[in-house]
């Protein structure tokens, strides 16, 4: 049976996904004076990123990347690069994806080759249908062999996103959500087992299980 992930319910899951990656970069700047870290948006991660940004972290020796990004123009409430100012304002490196390039598979490319060997850490969210990243369900992009790559339109919107090659590598992920919706892509994820409501698994099954860890709050879990 495969083992893992590491699922913890937890009354704060935001406060504690900061805590725990505020730890882990903390230890890749005692091994090598700098980290690397990759962040998800999404309408529950600005509690995080507050928790985050108020952390005793050294934060000029951290760069920031996107895990992914909806493509809008910039300040546009679509976005969520808006949402890492606050760790940029304590002297975070935060480089956002460039999703208003015209041409959008070149940046994707550019912004591949510009990414760190390997993540220290990367803090993914995980939506009702089971996507995480911007990998829809059904969506080829979950298969691209590009450290970054494109989604089909989504919501709306087309997204650039890592690919479950980089995401994997990562020294290690930290997986927050919360709310009684994402209780049944959550426990096929765990289970390994395909979703009722589609008949497959959810793209966060793509995720690898080992060195990650789950936040999640009681309701999530199914406890309530």
């Amino acid at each position: 049976m495969t083992s893992g992930p590491d699922v913890r319910v937890v009354d704060d899951p935001a406060a504690s996904c900061a805590t725990s990656i505020a730890r882990r970069l903390g230890a890749a700047l005692r091994r090598s004076g700098r980290a690397a870290l990759a962040v998800s948006g999404g309408s529950s991660a600005p509690p995080m990123f507050a928790a985050l940004a108020a952390a005793d972290v050294p934060w000029r020796r951290v760069g920031i990347w996107q895990v992914d990004e909806r493509c809008a123009p910039d300040g546009h409430p679509d976005r969520n690069a808006g949402q890492l100012d606050g760790l940029a304002a304590r002297g975070a490196r935060v480089r956002p994806m460039p999703v208003t390039a015209a041409d959008l598979a070149a940046a994707a490319r550019r912004y591949g080759r510009a990414l760190p060997a390997r993540f220290d850490v990367i803090h993914l969210g995980m939506g009702d249908d089971g996507h995480t990243a911007s990998w829809p369900p059904g969506d080829p992009v979950i298969d691209s062999a590009a450290p970054v790559a494109l989604s089909a339109p989504y919501q709306g919107r087309v997204r650039m996103t890592l690919t479950p090659p980089v995401v994997n590598a990562a020294a290690g992920r930290v997986v927050m959500l919360a709310g009684a919706a994402k209780a049944p892509a959550l426990a096929a994820w765990l289970a390994g087992t395909p979703l009722p409501a589609t008949g497959e698994r959810p793209p966060i099954a793509r995720v690898r299980r080992s060195r990650t860890v789950v936040f999640t709050d009681a309701a999530a879990a199914g406890f309530a």
